[in-house]
This record gives C-alpha cells, structure tokens and sequence, in this order.
C-alpha cells in the first residue's frame, strides 16, 4: 500500500506542476482539477457498506402532498419569490439530436425553444407578483459565445439574465496522467466541462454567489434546462424557507423506464444520494428494483446560498467523483466529473421532496420531442401543461428508429405530430413517414422492410396494429 501511495503521489506532483503552465485555466480552476485529480489518485472514495442502507423516513423525504399550501396573499408571495434565483445547467449540446450549438435552443413547441419557454414562465412570475426573480444559465466552454448571442433577445424582457461559465479542465492521458493540453492537444478537444457538481464553486468563483447574496438572494433552484416540468413551485420553497432546510432534491417515483435513476438513501445518520456506479455488482438488481428502491433524483435541486458559501469556502464539497473515459484522436483519456445531486449529505437539515412525475419531463431524444409536441401537451404561460384527456398516469413510451434521430430529419417525417392521447406504445423502425390528421391509440409497431420506403397516409386511424408494409394499413 505505501509503495501505491508513494507513485499516486509522484502522479500528483507531476500533473500538479504540468497544469501549473497551462495558461488558458484561471488559478481557481487549476486548484479545483488539482483537487479532483488527488482526490482520485489518492482513492480515498469511501464504499458503502450496503448493511448500513436504510429507507429515508417521511420526514427526510417528505410527500409533496403533505406540504403546506403556499400563502395566499400577493404581499406574502412577493417576499417569498424575491428570496429566489432560478438556474437551469446550460452546459449541454444538442449534438445527440443532430443540432449545433446549446441543446437549451432547439424548438419545443410552438416555435419556442427550451431557453425560450423558460424566459417565458419567469417573465410571468415577476408580472403576476411584481416579483424580481432572476434567472442564471450556467454555460460551459461549448455553450457559452453561442448562449452570450441569444440571451440579447430578451433584453427587452422584466428579468434579469445572469450568465456564467463553469470550470474547465484538462482531459487526463489516461497512459501517463498528464494533462491533454500540454502534450499539444490546443484546440477544445483538450478540455471538458466536469459535470454539474462544479455549480457551487464555479457560482462562487464567479462573483455571481456574492452579488445574489448582497441582494437578499436565499435559495437557488437548479435543474436541467431540458426538464420541461423544472418549473418554480411556490410551495417547495416556502416549506424550506419555514423549515431551514439547506438543500432539497426532488425525487419522483420509479418507473420500469427510470431504474438506473440515483436514489436517495438513509445513511449513518445522514440523507445522501445512491447512484448505480457506486452499487456492488452483487447488489445491482436489487438497486433497479422497484420494490426496495421506489425513488429517483429529477436532478431539481433547491439550495440555500449562504449554506453553499460557508461549504465552498471551506472546501467541504468532495463529491463521488465519476470517472468517465473517453478517446480523443485515439489517444485513451479520462474526464473526472461530480454530480450536484451527490453534495446533498454535505448540507445541514438536507431533504428530498417526492413529488409529481409531471415535474420530471426531459426531452433527451426525438421521442421526447414526439410527447412533447403532440395533443399530450399543450401550452400555456410557457409551461407546458398535460391533456387531462390522458387517462393514464403515464407516457406512451415511444421507440424512434435511427431515421429519426436528427431533430431535422423527426420533423421531415411527420406532415404533423399524430395524435397519442390514447397511445400505450410506440415502436417505429426503418424508413417510415407520417401524413397528416394521424391517430395512434393502444400498441401501435410500424416497421418499413429494408430498402422500402413506408408512407402512413393522411387521417389514418392506428389502434393495436402491427404494421410491415402498405397492405397491412
């Protein structure tokens, strides 16, 4: 063990004195990966012991029913919203959807995009309070130009936008431990943002953290810019604000679709956050059961400011890291990430909050636009708001094939979105087109043979069909 000791520690000196030149990294963000790097190096991540796992009770993870209702009086609304900051991690690409630049501005719905749907709901809280809730959009490297050049058409709107950069780090050569960048590798491709985790030091290192305080700032509401359902909900944060809660996941019940989703777990004392990788093999099938484990992090997180400057400052954020391997031009590297749901056991009085599904609406993939699009949803104020037509609690769960994985190539596709109110499942492979005025109701699979092209006509009507080529409409 000293000798594995020893050699980590001469890894860490030289990585340590290799990142020391690299001139296109403040000194904060030198310190941070510097950080990160000992942290992995030196193996110090602590494994569960699965005995001590124990079910959080309702007061850890309280049912979102049981919260008091929000007051009543516009006065008393007003002070509650003005204690807000709502932030949604802007770091993302639509890359995987076929798009440039930030996922945040692909259109969802109504030629509206993510960035602009979000605008939309906050402008019509401050309106409908006289409220002042700011937005943040954590960008990274990749998003940040793009972002800086679309947030200048909301400056006529009553909100202010805060944007800023989280950390960059150099990628790992994974042969030597040295970084990317000084072994030539200049362009991006040297670089990675490390996961959202990096929020509460790159909102500190900002400046951001301190102005939002000297403004009577208390909490921030973090999620995901793709969560469509991520929208400010006025009874969570009255519940904290009363109750001096830190920090509050959000958590939804499991579905069959959500078992690799981190849940929140009881241990030693302290609420924290189980995610799959840190699960023993021997263990894993219990963890994706929906029996013992009944929850799963949204990744909608509510903190309290102040609370994220006395950790930060005193460097206690040391988050799981999650080691993700990666090649750049053949060479083997690795990116070290943290997650910002796993900081939850370093906050006092921490809690989850098991909510509603409809606050958990991510648009990861074409099928989600497909949901999302469609009679399912309409639009109001920005939000978007489901069907009550829709007996069923749940989505249809809707399988794409890889036709339709450009956002570009999904909508030549479909003459318009077919309508899935009544829809349980939706499987579509091979080269597949939608006319117009469509209806897909129960279990519904459509697949094109190979080198056919399969058109569903206008008006069709589609319930429980299996469907391999024109004769079978």
């Amino acid at each position: 063990m000293a000798a594995a000791a020893v050699a980590a520690d001469a890894k860490i000196e030289k990585f340590r004195d290799a990142v020391a030149k690299l001139d296109e990294i403040s000194e904060n963000e030198k310190a941070g990966c510097i950080s990160l790097v000992s942290r992995y190096l030196s193996g110090e991540a602590e494994q569960i012991e699965w005995s001590k796992i124990q079910t959080p009770t309702d007061e850890v993870v309280v049912p979102y029913d049981t919260l008091a209702p929000a007051p009543e009086d516009l006065d008393a609304m007003k002070a509650l919203l003005d204690k807000l900051v709502v932030l949604k991690l802007n770091g993302g690409l639509g890359t995987t959807m076929g798009c440039t630049g930030p996922k945040s501005v692909i259109e969802v719905r109504n030629g509206f995009t993510f960035l602009d749907l979000i605008v939309i709901q906050i402008e019509s809280l401050n309106k409908k309070y006289g409220c002042d809730v700011p937005l943040l959009l954590m960008n990274s490297f990749n998003t940040h130009d793009d972002t800086q050049k679309i947030v200048e058409k909301y400056s006529n709107s009553n909100i202010n936008i805060h944007t800023f950069n989280q950390s960059q780090y150099p990628r790992i050569v994974t042969e030597d431990f040295l970084p990317l960048p000084s072994k030539g590798q200049s362009g991006k491709d040297g670089w990675y943002p490390p996961g959202h985790g990096d929020v509460f030091p790159s909102l500190n290192n900002s400046g951001k953290l301190d102005t939002l305080l000297s403004q009577g700032k208390e909490y921030v509401f973090v999620a995901n810019s793709d969560n469509l359902g991520a929208i400010v909900d006025i009874k969570i944060l009255n519940h904290l604000i009363n109750n001096k809660n830190e920090y509050c996941m959000e958590v939804t019940p499991k579905t069959l679709a959500d078992v690799k989703g981190g849940t929140l777990i009881s241990y030693e004392g302290r609420v924290q956050l189980l995610e799959i990788a840190q699960v023993p093999d021997e263990h894993v099938n219990e963890f994706k059961s929906i029996e013992k484990f009944k929850i799963f992090n949204t990744n909608n997180l509510w903190v309290n400011l102040k609370a994220i400057k006395r950790l930060v400052e005193a460097d206690a954020l040391k988050m799981e890291i999650i080691p993700n391997p990666k090649e750049v031009d053949g060479v083997k590297v690795l990116q070290l990430e943290t997650a910002a749901g796993a900081a939850i056991r370093f906050f006092d009085n921490a809690i989850g909050i098991n909510g509603p599904r409809s606050r958990f609406l991510p648009v990861k993939a074409t099928s989600d636009l497909l949901l999302v699009q469609s009679d399912l949803y309409t639009l109001v104020d920005g939000y978007v708001i489901r069907n009550p037509a829709r007996v069923k609690p749940s989505n249809p769960s809707i399988e794409l094939g890889p036709e339709f994985k450009k956002v570009a190539s999904f909508l030549a596709r479909f003459k318009s979105i077919p309508s899935i109110v009544e829809l349980d499942s939706l499987k579509v492979s091979g080269d597949v087109s939608f006319g117009s005025g469509i209806v897909l109701k129960g279990t519904v699979t459509i697949a094109a043979k190979s080198g056919v092209k399969l058109e569903i006509p206008d008006g069709a009507v589609l319930e429980n069909k299996d469907i391999n080529g024109p004769e079978d409409l």
